[in-house]
């Protein structure tokens, strides 16, 4: 699997979608001149209908704010709102809680929606442009998962309605999606075949900027290395004692000099989870926190096996031992140009979000917050250059994107320059920028899924473009593994 030469041969191939399927294109371009569809605007006026229920939604899973594979009340609240809009529920899927699907409709293309709503944990924060913690060592959404849920459920209910009004046949499938911040809740949900059924799927992410360029991510496999020592008193029987903690520092080492020697393109990355409990006791138990990462599947792999052995080394030199736990691993993203030409189109028409006088304020104030003073004034109005871009973080959605034809984009959910994982996103997801954000991600998700139901010719192009870049030997199979979802890891 060569993602990194993806990009030179399907802009070639994203060409001749152009020439062969123009009709989006036109549409669009129409569009831009006030020529709006009927269906256009009866669609468009449902998605408006259902803004404030939406807004209400995305601040009640805001305030709740709950880690990954604990969303019990968020999960709930999407699937109400599913459920009274006349979509048939399953809950649990993949054998995870607070997992579920919903479908409207019976016959037609199938387009799913992905919807996530987990929450990250330490980053507890009010909805003020100033660092103001609720509650010391929350939960917060620094990566603007509740409007990620709220917007994609708002638009499936509102093209429940527009196929109800003109009888329209299709399949919205709604696929809510925990436990992405680490914790892989798609790889399982994959694995279990829940996209087996779905013709394409649509997603968005919260950020800084309005962008609908085609991407790629880093594949990511990540473990507990878990060192086991023998406690003894550090002070008059030292040399009984193994200390696990010497484990985990040995093998931190090996691996921090291991660095000069891989692919610049790597990110390895830890925290040290159980340090022992006191300084007179050598430690008896110690564990460290790693995440590998690279563009290529099989590059993930063998460098996360190096990790493994340094870890096995550390163990050997301490007279430990050392247990390794898998805990996730990711795809990287497969872009669809086929897709990312025609959720351009419609972006590009809605255009951006307009602060008004107190959002502007608030803006500015975040911004004195930012290194360097943010991202440029006036950037939340303007849509990205369409081009290709390699993302450095990883999701749980490449997974998907190599079983199924895949889209995403973004919307300007935050403050320009402000970075996924910081307070400062918390702050803004939780007013009315990121309100503003996710109801333009709502109607872009709408517009496209009702585009894909009129155009099957971009259906075909998009599987055919799939097939092609994995090649014809390409077989699935989770990084990892067959263990089942770590329900309890952030517990």
């Amino acid at each position: 699997m060569h993602i990194l030469k993806l990009p030179r041969a399907f802009r070639r191939l994203a060409g001749l979608c152009l020439v062969l399927w123009p009709a989006a294109t036109l549409v669009t371009a129409a569009e831009a001149d006030g020529d709006v569809s009927r269906n256009d605007k009866a669609l468009m006026a449902y998605v408006d209908d259902g803004r404030a229920r939406a807004v209400t939604l995305a601040d009640q899973i805001w305030n709740w704010a709950e880690v990954g594979y604990q969303e019990e009340q968020s999960s709930a609240a999407l699937i109400d709102y599913l459920r009274e809009a006349g979509f048939q529920i399953e809950v649990g899927v993949g054998g995870i809680p607070t997992a579920f699907t919903a479908v409207y409709g019976s016959h037609g293309p199938t387009i799913a929606i992905l919807a996530e709503f987990d929450a990250l944990p330490g980053l507890s924060q009010a909805a003020l442009p100033e660092r103001s913690v609720i509650q010391p060592g929350g939960a917060g959404h620094a990566c603007g998962h509740h409007l990620f849920g709220a917007a994609s459920v708002s638009a499936s209910v509102a093209l429940s309605k527009w196929l109800q009004q003109t009888g329209t046949k299709a399949r919205i499938k709604v696929v809510g999606s925990p436990a992405e911040e680490g914790g892989s809740g798609k790889v399982y949900l994959a694995r279990a075949g829940v996209f087996e059924d779905v013709d394409v799927v649509l997603h968005w992410h919260p950020s800084d900027t309005n962008s609908a360029s085609p991407s790629s991510s880093t594949s990511n496999k990540s473990g507990l290395f878990t060192f086991h020592g023998y406690a003894a008193h550090a002070a008059s029987a030292p040399h009984i004692g193994r200390s696990a903690l010497d484990g985990v520092e040995a093998m931190n080492f090996m691996v921090n000099m291991m660095r000069e020697h891989i692919p610049q393109n790597s990110r390895i990355h830890y925290v040290i989870t159980d340090g022992g409990d006191a300084p007179n006791i050598v430690p008896e138990k110690a564990q460290v926190y790693y995440y590998v990462r690279h563009p290529k599947v099989d590059q993930v792999g063998k460098l996360f096996e190096r990790v493994a052995t340094a870890a096995r080394a550390a163990a050997m030199g301490t007279g430990t031992r050392v247990d390794i736990e898998v805990m996730h691993g990711n795809y990287p993203l497969l872009p669809n140009y086929t897709l990312s030409e025609l959720v351009y189109a419609n972006l590009t028409v809605l255009g951006g979000i307009e602060y008004g006088p107190e959002e502007t304020r608030f803006a500015n104030k975040i911004r004195r917050s930012l290194p360097g003073g943010g991202g440029s004034d006036g950037a939340e109005n303007t849509v990205a250059k369409y081009r290709f871009r390699q993302g450095m973080g990883s999701t749980d959605v490449g997974d998907v994107s190599w079983l199924v034809p895949t889209v995403g984009f973004t919307t300007a959910t935050w403050v320009p320059g402000t970075s996924a994982h910081s307070w400062q996103a918390v702050a803004a997801g939780g007013m009315s920028i990121g309100h503003k954000g996710m109801h333009r991600a709502t109607q872009v998700l709408a517009k496209t899924a009702m585009d894909l139901i009129h155009q099957p010719q971009l259906v075909a192009a998009a599987k055919r473009e799939l097939q092609l870049a994995r090649g014809a030997d390409f077989r699935y199979a989770a990084l990892l593994g067959d263990r089942l979802p770590p329900l309890d890891y952030r517990k």
